[in-house]
């Protein structure tokens, strides 16, 4: 009953995009509680920077869930370093596992520059498919756009900043307000 009564959190977009040497992690800045806007201007994408390894890492769904698993991927990075797929797969793990972080609700893109995974509560770590992956209310409108313009001359700043933009222009949770953080191989 008492999730009836509160709205919640909703949405966010975020999208990566590996086109060449590059991969491109854009989020959007929108924060909202049921049908009010909260914030336009959050950060939901971030570069970790562990054991001089640099990762960039994007989050969707309840921020304190999100720098919860951001701390501890970032352990696990420390303990493992230059291995982000082993990394994440050993969050995942422990995210499916671990009575309290079972709890948490929130999905995470991040990359190395070579590896662009997604990692979900649902013990899943993907490596996606045509080099784009896209999570929140507005990934699907996102990852879309993005796909269709892969075969394009653009670059993946420019695929992902058109793709977020088509993506705030359908999806109601998702604003124009970006973040984008760039690594290469």
């Amino acid at each position: 009953m008492a999730d009836q009564q509160f709205p919640g959190w909703h949405g966010t977009t975020i999208i990566g995009v590996r086109k060449g040497d590059e991969v491109v992690v854009a989020g959007d800045g929108q924060v909202s509680l049921g049908q009010t806007v909260i914030k336009g201007s959050a950060r939901k994408v971030r570069r970790l920077n562990t054991g001089g390894q640099d990762v960039v890492a994007g989050f969707a769904g309840s921020t304190a869930d999100a720098f919860t698993l951001l701390e501890r991927l970032e352990s696990k990075l420390e303990a493992m370093p230059g291995q982000l797929a082993r990394a994440a797969i050993e969050l995942a793990k422990d995210w499916r596992t671990d009575k309290y972080l079972q709890k948490l609700e929130a999905m995470l893109i991040v990359t190395d520059g070579q590896d662009l995974l997604v990692i979900t509560g649902a013990g899943d770590v993907l490596e996606p498919e045509n080099d784009v992956a896209a999570i929140g209310s507005g990934g699907n409108f996102a990852l879309a756009a993005a796909r269709a313009m892969m075969d394009t001359d653009r670059d993946a700043e420019d695929i992902a900043r058109r793709a977020m933009a088509i993506a705030a222009d359908i999806c109601v949770y998702t604003n124009g307000n970006l973040t984008i953080e760039k690594i290469s191989k």
